[in-house]
């Protein structure tokens, strides 16, 4: 039996919605020899069974055994015609590909003049939506028609084309260099990680103005600037100046809202844009600020002018409910934001197929971290094994570790002592392996291994020592990260002053907001 998540018809098929599989039968019925196509059976039972068997399909008599790997192929790219056909996914990328697509029958037919009409209406669509590399396609084609036919309609057309290209290029050469630095930053992030070191930054500095262009800003367009602000982003991410990961943030946030068209037909970099901002805000714990534009996002997606589609959708949620529970944490209303749980676990069970195992995690961690904030330590615990026992997660070694960092403290609060020496044991080993120590993780790894000989009187005076210890990397430049994941400073501080700690939480963002 073949898992479903690896075979692609099957995947495709459970895809669509109710919609799609109705054009797609309308679509085969267009001709009436189709209706007892074999592909047609063969999807019609993909569409019933629940998982992707082959012997199923073998028993039903469909096809022979020999024949089902052309079969599904082929079915495979009549589905992708039909929903090519489908209004909802008829954007304006797809339009000028269609209207490319027409130019060359037009041209292979010997009809040069009608190609070169939609050729000429095609590039100006392109160019007013910033399709620029496909623009530049069209001009190249220009180009071969007016070699093997001169018009004479327009004066000096050779020159024109030649300067367009020119242009187009040089546009396509700059969007390519900077798509191209923000990629090998964020490879570099995921790689490597945040810079931990004087060295990190001198080397990620050194790296960033060596392969940035030379550009004048107000030579860029929309889609230059895009990737200009999101390298910046990236660099900023790497060497943790938050600040400088606000303004560049902004800076492509506004960008989308000054050319409001390029919303409709860049969703997803307009949903990633307001993510990083939303993100940015949370490391700076401007609240007021987070509010409003999480606000303004939600608004803007569930509008009806927003595009949908599975991935839009997808994302939509993943972006959204991250950023409601980060804004439960920066006002401490944990007990307020119980209800996003059922909310998260529905959601990632219907986009599992869309969304990655680490942001999947991420979202388990963010409910810990909720559950640890109202004091429910044991379904705290619950989330975190979900993380642990993960072995698919290869990426972000940062986030395992704070897991089980925040695994040990819950099971200490939760008088789970039993436990607490092998989860140190498999702690410290991990974080060996890591080779990742952060300074705050060691201190709270020697607090922990310390409590087996600490007698309870002497308990306050240890969690003061560690305090004083942690409140120094509070505003270090390399090891103030680690607080954004796990707030330890407030969990301490609600043991010296025998306090809830969403209390402390929810003083502390009141104070920032006066």
């Amino acid at each position: 039996m073949t898992n479903a998540h690896k075979d692609a018809l099957f995947v495709l098929v459970k895809s669509l919605s109710k919609s799609e599989k109705r054009q797609f039968k309308l679509y085969v019925g267009r001709l009436g020899v189709n209706t007892d196509a074999k592909f047609l059976a063969l999807f019609n039972l993909l569409d019933k069974i629940k998982v992707y068997d082959e012997k199923v399909i073998l028993e039903n008599g469909i096809v022979k055994k020999a024949q089902l790997s052309n079969l599904k192929a082929h079915l495979y790219k009549q589905i992708l015609v039909s929903l090519r056909l489908n209004p909802v996914n008829q954007n304006i990328r797809v339009q000028i590909r269609e209207q490319l697509d027409f130019a060359t029958i037009l041209y292979q037919k010997g009809l040069y003049k009608q190609s070169l009409k939609i050729l000429d209406k095609a590039k100006l669509i392109a160019i007013e939506n910033e399709e620029k590399n496909v623009a530049y396609e069209i001009v190249e084609f220009e180009k071969v028609i007016e070699t093997q036919y001169i018009t004479r309609s327009i004066p000096d057309r050779a020159d024109e084309l030649a300067l367009q290209a020119k242009k187009l290029s040089a546009q396509n050469v700059m969007t390519s260099k900077l798509s191209n630095l923000s990629l090998q930053l964020y490879g570099q992030m995921l790689k490597i990680g945040y810079a931990r070191s004087d060295e990190d930054i001198k080397r990620i500095q050194k790296y960033f103005k060596k392969q940035l262009p030379k550009y004048k800003i107000e030579d860029l367009g929309f889609r230059e600037k895009l990737w200009l602000y999101k390298a910046h982003l990236w660099y900023s991410f790497l060497t943790q100046d938050f600040l400088s990961c606000y303004k560049y943030s902004s800076k492509w946030v506004d960008l989308f809202y000054d050319n409001k068209e390029m919303i409709n037909l860049n969703p997803v970099f307009f949903l990633k844009a307001n993510n990083y901002l939303l993100e940015s805000l949370f490391f700076v714990k401007y609240s007021s600020q987070f509010k409003e534009t999480l606000e303004k996002l939600e608004k803007m997606v569930e509008s009806e002018d927003f595009p949908k589609n599975d991935n839009i959708s997808s994302l939509g949620f993943l972006y959204l409910t991250s950023n409601k529970l980060n804004l439960h944490f920066l006002e401490g209303n944990f007990e307020k934001g119980l209800y996003l749980v059922k909310i998260v676990e529905y959601g990632i069970n219907k986009h599992k197929e869309r969304i990655d195992e680490h942001h999947i995690m991420v979202l388990y961690y963010k409910i810990a971290c909720l559950y640890f904030g109202i004091g429910d330590n044991k379904t705290c615990i619950q989330y975190l094994k979900r993380i642990i026992n993960n072995k698919n997660l290869k990426m972000r070694e940062d986030l395992m570790c704070f897991a089980r960092v925040l695994s040990l403290i819950a099971h200490y609060e939760a008088g789970m002592d039993y436990h607490l020496e092998v989860q140190l044991k498999s702690t410290y080993k991990f974080l060996l392996k890591m080779n990742d120590l952060h300074a705050v993780q060691k201190e709270m790894i020697k607090f922990l291994r310390r409590l087996g000989d600490i007698f309870p009187h002497e308990l306050p005076n240890e969690f003061q020592k560690l305090y004083d210890q942690l409140k120094k990397y509070e505003n270090h430049p390399y090891e103030k990260r680690a607080f954004l994941y796990l707030d330890i400073i407030s969990w301490l501080e609600s043991h010296l002053q025998n306090r809830p700690v969403s209390e402390i939480i929810k003083e502390k963002a009141l104070a920032l907001t006066r």
